[in-house]
């Protein structure tokens, strides 16, 4: 991909301006082209297929994602390939729009394209075309979607019939029907959880809050958008913090191969009026999080995005992910919506969180806690709240980062008995640096509770394994490796040091063997505490950690910690992780 060259005058960090942005799109566009079919209906992109999708739903999806991309670069040229498609899908090429099928979320994409461009595409078309089209998208309207954030995709198609005149009644009651429904999965400070449960991740940003945003924005619903403007304003205040300096959103939750989708809610916060980012920072960061992606791979030699994270990566996969799927990251180009005169493309690029200092930060929502460090630009991600039902290791780990992926062998886990599951979640609270919480772990035998506290890059990790017969085997694992940083473990309670690795079985059975040493421990005739020092770091000789805190256990009651300017904090497990004095 051929970008122009860096203009460090107004962006000294990434050097990425708008016409870096314009250019990354016209390449994706121009790439995308070749495997159109000869009515431009369908876009077949090289790659494996989801078994239950289908060729002509993989082929939608391709025109799908990627009109929304022109709809945002809106250049007449390329949108005008796209009615010739329009032309054809709806009048029979496209499959239905049916329950809980791959149509409907293509055709959200579709109707916000068409809505976005509506002077440019959509009041060019014929009269026929366009009655086919509004047709076809009809169906989202009273087809059923997952209970996740497939409830906004009936709402983005009834949003764009009802602003163009069809089907206004049903098309405002699926408008209400989606809208009321999400009501239900808001947890406060900007987070939704992706349906019921505590599914946090950035399904938030690029789902929910980008659809009801843009349709109350679009639909000049001052009252809705005042709601859920201050919610995205307030997410966005966090959000910001999940970026590395070298713009690496942390690598948490699923559909990860979406990529630069992450800066989607920073562009709309913008693009609304409701961020409590400067301009300079929400460009850098957005521009951050683009320029890692292209430099690492993304795209491959015929100019094509991947299935993967930096190339193509199996392991961030889902098993709905199709040859298309990837160009969702068409929402991180959102920004390009905004004229050329607008501050978040003339004001300077500005510091994002990490580059402004050390910072420990608990997101209470999620029961999160993010730890960044300035020396090397790190952002780790310490999950205490958020869990997918699937079992999914990009949910339940204990710990993510912005330079490490969850191994097959238990990275960040508590291994109880040879079980390695983290299941039933349950979230304890978040504090000033530290955050806690309780899951059941041994097949549903075990409970483990645990404790994070972190300063700069310090962390202290304590479990407090209670229901397990005495002598079983426990096992806690540290950061998986990665290149260019250190990942240390160093025992301070209840452990030692393993000299080789071992197998862990989750419920579905073994899942390979360990990729670094960790430590092991065994329970005793009661609750028993196991307390352990960590550190993922960029630093080339950091002190050692054992220097940087010293931690004294009491039984299994209370961990206590004292620091090297002086200051002690006192944590007790027993019953539920507090902060007891500091």
């Amino acid at each position: 991909m051929h970008l122009p060259p860096p203009d460090p005058g107004l962006s000294p960090r990434t050097g990425y301006a708008r016409a870096h942005w314009e250019a990354a799109a016209d390449a994706l566009l121009a790439a995308v082209e070749p495997y159109a079919t000869a009515d431009r209906a369908l876009y077949h992109l090289p790659g494996p297929r989801p078994s239950w999708s289908g060729r002509l739903s993989d082929g939608l999806e391709g025109y799908a994602r990627t009109l929304l991309l022109a709809a945002f670069r809106r250049d007449e040229r390329v949108l005008a390939r796209y009615a010739d498609g329009l032309a054809a899908g709806p009048a029979g090429v496209w499959p239905r729009i049916e329950d809980r099928g791959q149509p409907l979320v293509e055709a959200a994409s579709v109707a916000l394209a068409l809505r976005l461009t509506r002077e440019l595409l959509w009041d060019r078309l014929d009269d026929a075309v366009r009655q086919r089209t509004a047709d076809w998208l009809a169906d989202a309207l009273t087809a059923r979607p997952w209970p996740c954030n497939w409830e906004l995709f009936p709402v983005t198609v009834g949003g764009f019939l009802a602003s163009a005149g069809y089907r206004v009644e049903e098309s405002r009651a699926a408008v209400e029907r989606g809208l009321e429904r999400i009501e239900q999965w808001y947890a406060g400070d900007g987070w939704y959880t992706d349906g019921d449960g505590r599914k946090f991740d950035y399904y938030n940003g690029w789902a929910m809050h980008l659809y009801p945003v843009l349709h109350a924005w679009l639909a000049d619903d001052r009252e809705r958008l005042t709601v859920y403007g201050a919610r995205l304003s307030g997410h966005l205040a966090d959000h910001a913090r999940l970026f590395g300096a070298d713009g690496a959103p942390v690598r948490q939750g699923r559909s990860l191969t979406y990529r630069f989708a992450t800066a989607a809610p920073l562009w709309l916060g913008a693009l609304t009026g409701h961020t409590p980012l400067p301009p300079g920072e929400t460009r850098r960061l957005a521009s951050g999080a683009l320029q890692y992606f292209l430099e690492r791979g993304a795209v491959d030699s015929r100019g094509l995005l991947t299935l993967g994270w930096h190339g193509p990566d199996e392991s961030v996969l889902q098993g709905y992910s199709g040859p298309a799927s990837p160009y969702w990251a068409s929402k991180g180009f959102l920004g390009l919506l905004l004229p050329a005169d607008h501050p978040v493309w003339t004001a300077p690029e500005e510091p994002g969180p990490t580059e402004r200092g050390d910072a420990v930060t608990g997101l209470a929502a999620p029961n999160w806690l993010l730890q960044s460090t300035r020396s090397d630009g790190l952002v780790r991600l310490h999950n205490h709240g958020s869990e997918d039902v699937r079992w999914d290791p990009y949910y339940t780990r204990l710990a993510y980062s912005t330079v490490t992926a969850p191994s097959p062998s238990y990275d960040n886990s508590v291994v109880v008995g040879g079980d390695a599951g983290r299941t039933g979640i349950v979230p304890l609270g978040v504090g000033d640096g530290w955050a806690a919480s309780r899951h059941t772990a041994a097949g549903g035998t075990a409970e483990v509770t645990s404790l994070i506290v972190a300063r700069g890059a310090v962390e202290v990790r304590a479990h407090l394994v209670t229901g397990a017969a005495p002598g079983t085997a426990v096992r806690v694992t540290g950061w998986a490796p990665s290149d260019g940083v250190r990942a240390e473990l160093v025992p301070v309670a209840g452990l030692s040091a393993q000299d080789a690795p071992t197998e862990a079985s989750g419920p579905t059975g073994p899942r390979g063997a360990a990729a670094a040493v960790g430590l092991t421990g065994e329970t005793g005739a009661g609750p028993t505490l196991f307390v352990a020092l960590a550190r993922l770091t960029g630093e080339p000789d950091p002190a050692p950690l054992e220097e940087l805190v010293t931690v004294e256990v009491d039984s299994a009651e209370e961990v206590h910690l004292r620091w090297p300017d002086g200051t002690r904090e006192r944590f007790g497990l027993s019953s539920r992780p507090v902060r007891l004095s500091g």
